[in-house]
């Protein structure tokens, strides 16, 4: 790190258990940002701010105005313009010296696994369950840790699923795939108290950030539920089921 850095990140290196090493591991690694919706811009701008070395955006929406209620990393200039690309400009100016590259399209097939596999945390900030379900799937079958966010009207979701560990479920083993899945709610039928998207992207953010320095305990095997109307914090214990189709077997 250079003097600039070393002043940028200071604030960073003055935490006794997170100090030089956790920024240099933080500035040596990647993160890849799938969503960048209501949880994926809090999550781009913490990352961005706090020093990740290099992160990819992945998002093939375009801006809309009611996206602005919550989607933060964007601007009213930025409506009609794709929002990995809008988002990849918001956060460069943030930091400009870390790298970030932007895919504007949804990531799907080989093309998904192989970002999956050139990052070393995934950060899910998708709206879906078709599209968790896929990163799930790739996340598991290139053992690579996955923070999960959601949310919805009042209600929020967060865990992580490391697939380093031994003992970890994934997403598949909390919502089972189903072919004749209902249609999910979305923010656009359902609506969404805009500083709840703030809170689970934010921590989705700390997530990533924790799993790359080794700094503190990640959320593996927990699951936290936040309701904003009540305040009130919920925590669920998560197991491997050994029934999964999609991690059992690894």
């Amino acid at each position: 790190m250079d003097d600039r850095q070393l002043l940028r990140y200071s604030r960073h290196i003055l935490l006794p258990d997170f100090d030089l090493a956790g920024q240099e591991a933080l500035l040596a690694g990647s993160v890849l940002l799938v969503g960048a919706g209501g949880l994926g811009s809090p999550a781009a701008l913490y990352l961005a701010a706090s020093g990740i070395g290099q992160m990819t955006i992945a998002d093939g929406d375009t801006v809309e105005l009611s996206n602005l209620q919550r989607q933060i990393i964007h601007q009213t200039r930025s409506i009609g313009q794709n929002k990995a690309e809008s988002a990849c400009r918001e956060a460069s100016d943030l930091n400009p010296d870390i790298r970030i590259t932007s895919i504007a399209r949804h990531l799907t097939g080989t093309e998904l696994e192989d970002q999956v596999a050139r990052h070393d945390v995934v950060v899910d900030a998708s709206d879906n369950f078709a599209t968790r379900h896929a990163i799930n799937r790739a996340s598991v079958s290139c053992k690579k840790p996955l923070v999960s966010g959601a949310a919805l009207r009042t209600s929020g979701l967060l865990t992580t699923f490391d697939q380093r560990l031994p003992d970890s479920p994934c997403y598949s083993c909390l919502f089972p795939e189903s072919a004749d899945d209902p249609e999910v709610d979305r923010c656009s039928e359902s609506g969404v108290f805009s500083p709840l998207t703030g809170m689970i992207g934010t921590l989705q953010a700390a997530e990533a950030i924790k799993l790359i320095t080794g700094w503190g305990e990640s959320l593996h095997g927990r699951l936290i539920r936040f309701d904003i109307r009540s305040a009130g914090w919920n925590e669920l214990r998560l197991k491997r089921d050994p029934a999964c189709p999609v991690c059992s077997a690894s």
